[in-house]
């Protein structure tokens, strides 16, 4: 069983699904530590609600100075002995070094459906944009913001009548069942990295599939 380290900044939702997921018999990653980088940060309570240990490590007293605070982010990783780490509304930018040392090893959740919409504001876009169907996509994290190889992806459609807010209600339930079936993914060794791209052993089979790879 792998061991995984969540990293939060507010409420954490996405969170909330991987703790509920990883309780589940046979998942193949345990969740053992959530940290975030704000002792104000919601998602603490309900992490330590459902068992989860927390700790806080504050960002804004290292300012600019990223390796600082990520020199002591990986040694409290290490000293938990993480494995996998997942993104969760974590609001701070790695080095390209602390993302190439976890490289293959720690995702991030992206409300749409990447390579479409990248950044903030990203239902703002799809509905200024015009698009029928938005969605999520999980995502290895490169040094690069929204842009590393896609792990799964799952699809939500758009009303005609849908604000932001609206669209980003029901994208989020697509964000709770693709974010754990990512890291069942990979925690069971599902998905390999192959250049820019990903390849799984879950096929997409089903033609009316919205989400890739299938879940099953």
């Amino acid at each position: 069983m792998r061991r995984v380290a969540i990293l939060i900044s507010g409420r954490g939702s996405n969170m909330s699904a991987l703790i509920e997921a990883a309780t589940a018999e046979g998942f193949p990653a345990e969740i053992a530590l959530v940290i975030s980088n704000r002792s104000d940060a919601p998602g603490l309570a309900n992490a330590q609600a459902n068992g989860v240990k927390t700790l806080v490590i504050e960002s804004k007293p290292f300012g600019k100075d990223r390796a600082g605070f990520e020199k002591l982010l990986q040694a409290t990783l290490d000293e938990h002995g993480i494995e996998l780490i997942c993104l969760a509304g974590f609001m701070r930018l790695f080095t390209a070094e602390f993302v190439q040392h976890w490289y293959g090893r720690m995702l991030n959740i992206h409300p749409s459906l990447l390579p479409s919409f990248p950044g903030l504001d990203p239902h703002g876009q799809a509905l200024r944009a015009g698009v029928k169907i938005s969605g999520a996509t999980v995502h290895f994290v490169i040094p690069e913001t929204d842009a590393g190889p896609i792990v799964m992806q799952g699809a939500a459609p758009v009303a005609n009548d849908d604000t932001a807010e609206t669209l980003a209600a029901r994208v989020l339930s697509v964000e709770h069942q693709i974010y754990p079936q990512a890291l069942r993914l990979l925690a069971t060794g599902g998905v390999e990295i192959k250049g820019d791209i990903t390849t799984s052993s879950a096929g997409v089979d089903a033609e009316d599939c919205l989400i890739a790879p299938l879940v099953i």
